[in-house]
């Protein structure tokens, strides 16, 4: 019988396909009604930008809302909209 040896690198990258098939950069808009100063959406962006996976959060008092752009492998609409409730400024989808 002949045995096969596959490098270990090689290996290892085939391992990571699966995950990187399935993963999505995705974007979201979280509405933030009790949004009431200018200050607001300086403390919901720094909220969203601590969570792991966020890439980009543009928060607008104007329109109440906080657009989000993550990595789903990374975290989920459930955890953005829990990091802005734990700030004091509930949200949710559209």
């Amino acid at each position: 019988m002949m045995k096969i040896l596959i490098p270990i690198g090689i290996i290892a990258f085939l391992l990571t396909l699966p995950v990187a098939a399935y993963a999505a950069t995705r974007t979201v808009v979280l509405s933030v009604p009790t949004m009431d100063c200018d200050t607001c959406p300086l403390i919901i962006r720094t909220a969203l930008e601590r969570v792991s996976g966020v890439n980009k959060a543009k928060v607008s008092y104007e329109r109440r809302e906080a657009v989000v752009t993550f990595d789903d492998t990374h975290t989920s609409v459930a955890q953005l909209v829990a990091a802005t409730t734990q700030v004091g400024y509930p949200s949710f989808t559209r």
